[in-house]
C-alpha cells in the first residue's frame, strides 16, 4: 500500500561494531546486530557466545567499549537500565525481577506510582491501570495478588505488564522457557504474537531451538563473542543453526548406540504413593540409558525422588544387583550406590559460592577422610582428576561454581557423584538451560558411562533427547508407566500418545522418526 514502509526497511534498533572487553578477555568482538518493529529476533549461541553481554549493554547495565547503538533511528548512548526504560527498552531476565512480598500492581508500578493531589498512592488508579494493562494481555490475575503467590509463568506475565507499562517498543527476553510447561509456553507464544502486532519489537534468547523455529522471524548467531550470521527463520534448518553455532552438524550431537545392556541393576516392583504414584515397575539394566517420559506433572521426578529416598513411598520394594535394600533418606541410597543428579542443580545440586574442590568434596567426606581429618591434598588430586576426565573448562579446582557455565556446573554436579563409582546414575532433566555445544558433551559422557556398565535413568521433556539418547523408553501418564518403547524404532507419536494417556502397552504406534 502506498505510504507504508517496507517491513524490511522499518528498522527499529541498530547496533553496529560492539566491542566489549573484560580483564583477560574480548567478550565481545565488533557485533552487529538489526531489529524490526514487530518482528521476534532470536539470538541463540552456546554459553559464552556473548549473548548476555550483548544484552546487558543494549539495556544500560554494561557500556560498550566502541561501537554506535541507533534506536528509533537516533543514535543513544544508555547509561543506565533507567535511561533504557525511559527510551522505550526492557528486559525480562531468566531470574524474575519481582519482589515476592509486593502485589501484582505495586510491582508493575514500583517507584512509578499515580499519586493524588495530596502525594499520596492513588491506590484505584493503581488498580485500574494494572487490569487494564493485564486485559490488554488477556491474563487471569488480580492486580492484587501477591507475587509469592504466582506459578513463573504468572510472573512472566507480570515482567511483561510492566514491560508495557514504560511503553516499551523492544522487549528482551532471556530464557523465558526455562521453567514454563508446554502449556505455559503455548500461551507465552500467544502473547509474544499478540506483541508483535501491536508493533512491538522482542528480541528472544533461548537454548531451545524448537522454540526459535516457532516463535522468531529471523536468527542472530553468536560464537566466541562474534557474529556468525543473521538469517530469516525461514531461509534455515535446525542443522544450520547448529553449524553456525558449535561448527558441527546436528547427527554428531548424539553418540551412536553401542552399549549392550546386561544384567538389571534396579529393579522395582509395585512402587506406589497416595495420589502421585500407582503401582509402578521397571528394571534398569547395566550398560543401558532408559529414558523416562512424560509430561509436566506425570510423576517422574516423583518415582525418581522415591527411589532416592528423598520422598517416601507407601508399598513396593527396591531391588539392587539382585539385592532388596531399604532405602530411607538419599544417605542410604548414596552408601548403595545409587545417585541423582537434580533437575534444579543451582537449587539441589551445587553450594554455588563454593569452589569445584569443595562441591565435589563435601559429599564425599568419607572418601577423603583419614583418622577424623579430611586430606585436602587428595581431595584436591581427585577434583583434578575430575576435571579432566569430564573436561570441565575452569581455571581451576578453586574457582567458584557460580562463575561457571551452565554446562560446566552440570559437570561438576556428575563429577561429585562419579566420584563413587556409582552403579545406578538418575538424571532429572541433563541438559535443562545448557547450549547445544554443552548438551552433546553431557551426552557423550553419558553414553561413555553407559558402555563402561553403569546402569542409567534420564528424565527428560524433550523428545529428541529421549528418542535420541535412551536405548528404552518408559512413559508415565498420571503417576502410571503407559508404554515401553524401544528407543531405536520409537516415534515422536508414540510417546506423546502415551504421555497422554491414549496409548498402553509396548506402545507400537505409526508415526515418523524424530
Amino acid at each position: 500500500m502506498a505510504g507504508e514502509k517496507a517491513p524490511d526497511t522499518d528498522i527499529l534498533l541498530r547496533m553496529d561494531g560492539i566491542t566489549k572487553r573484560f580483564p583477560g578477555v574480548i567478550a565481545l568482538d565488533a557485533v552487529s546486530l538489526e531489529c524490526r518493529a514487530g518482528e521476534v529476533l532470536a539470538l541463540v549461541g552456546e554459553n559464552g557466545a556473548g549473548k548476555s553481554t550483548l544484552m546487558k549493554i543494549l539495556a544500560g547495565a554494561y557500556q560498550p567499549d566502541t561501537g554506535q547503538i541507533v534506536f528509533r533511528d537516533r543514535p543513544v548512548h544508555i547509561a543506565s537500565p533507567r535511561q533504557a526504560q525511559q527510551i522505550g527498552i526492557a528486559i525480562i531476565m531468566q531470574e524474575l525481577n519481582l519482589l515476592p512480598y509486593l502485589t501484582v500492581e505495586e510491582n508493575i508500578w514500583l517507584g512509578r506510582e499515580p499519586v493524588t493531589r495530596l502525594g499520596v498512592i492513588d491506590g484505584r488508579a493503581l488498580r485500574a491501570r494494572s487490569q487494564e494493562l493485564l486485559d490488554s494481555l488477556h491474563v487471569r490475575l488480580r492486580p492484587t495478588e501477591l507475587i509469592a503467590h504466582l506459578t513463573v509463568a504468572q510472573c512472566q506475565f507480570v515482567e511483561i505488564a510492566k514491560a508495557l507499562s514504560l511503553h516499551a517498543d523492544l522487549i528482551l527476553m532471556d530464557e523465558p522457557s526455562s521453567s514454563l510447561t508446554e502449556h505455559e509456553l503455548d500461551y507465552l507464544f500467544q502473547v509474544i504474537r499478540d506483541l508483535k502486532r501491536r508493533g512491538v519489537a522482542v528480541i528472544y534468547i533461548s537454548h531451545r531451538l524448537n522454540e526459535v523455529f516457532e516463535i522468531a522471524d529471523r536468527v542472530t548467531v553468536l560464537k566466541d563473542g562474534k557474529l556468525v550470521g543473521s538469517r530469516r527463520i525461514s531461509d534455515v534448518t535446525r542443522n544450520d543453526l547448529v553449524q553456525m553455532m558449535v561448527g558441527r552438524n546436528l547427527a554428531e550431537t548424539f553418540p551412536p548406540r553401542s552399549s549392550q545392556p546386561r544384567a538389571a541393576v534396579l529393579r522395582v516392583r509395585g512402587l506406589s504413593r497416595r495420589g502421585v504414584l500407582h503401582d509402578l515397575s521397571l528394571d534398569v539394566r547395566a550398560g543401558e540409558i532408559v529414558g523416562l517420559a512424560g509430561l509436566v506433572g506425570a510423576g517422574r521426578t516423583e518415582f525418581a525422588r522415591a527411589v532416592f529416598g528423598a520422598d517416601p513411598f507407601d508399598s513396593g520394594s527396591i531391588e539392587l544387583v539382585g539385592k532388596p535394600v531399604r532405602i530411607r533418606s538419599p544417605h542410604d541410597a548414596v552408601r548403595a550406590g545409587i545417585v541423582l543428579i537434580p533437575e534444579d542443580r543451582k537449587l539441589e545440586g551445587l553450594i554455588q559460592v563454593l569452589s569445584i574442590r569443595k562441591n565435589i568434596g563435601l559429599p564425599n567426606l568419607d572418601l577423603f577422610r583419614r583418622w577424623g581429618f579430611v586430606r585436602r591434598a587428595r581431595e584436591r588430586a581427585v577434583s583434578w582428576l575430575w576435571l579432566g576426565q569430564l573436561a570441565i573448562r575452569a581455571s581451576g579446582v578453586d574457582q567458584p561454581v557460580l562463575s561457571l557455565s551452565g554446562g560446566t556446573q552440570q559437570k561438576v554436579v556428575l563429577a561429585k557423584w562419579l566420584v563413587r563409582d556409582p552403579r545406578l546414575i538418575i538424571l532429572d532433566e541433563p541438559t535443562r538451560g545448557i547450549d547445544v555445544g554443552a548438551k552433546a558433551e553431557i551426552y557423550r559422557i553419558m553414553r561413555q558411562l553407559a558402555d563402561s556398565g553403569a546402569a542409567i535413568l534420564m528424565i527428560s521433556s524433550e523428545l529428541p533427547e529421549i528418542l535420541g539418547m535412551a536405548d528404552r523408553i518408559l512413559v508415565m501418564h498420571e503417576g502410571r508407566l503407559t508404554a515401553e518403547l524401544d528407543g531405536a524404532t520409537a516415534t515422536e507419536e508414540a510417546v506423546m500418545a502415551a504421555a497422554t494417556g491414549s496409548l498402553a502397552g509396548d506402545g507400537r504406534a505409526p508415526g515418523r522418526r524424530a
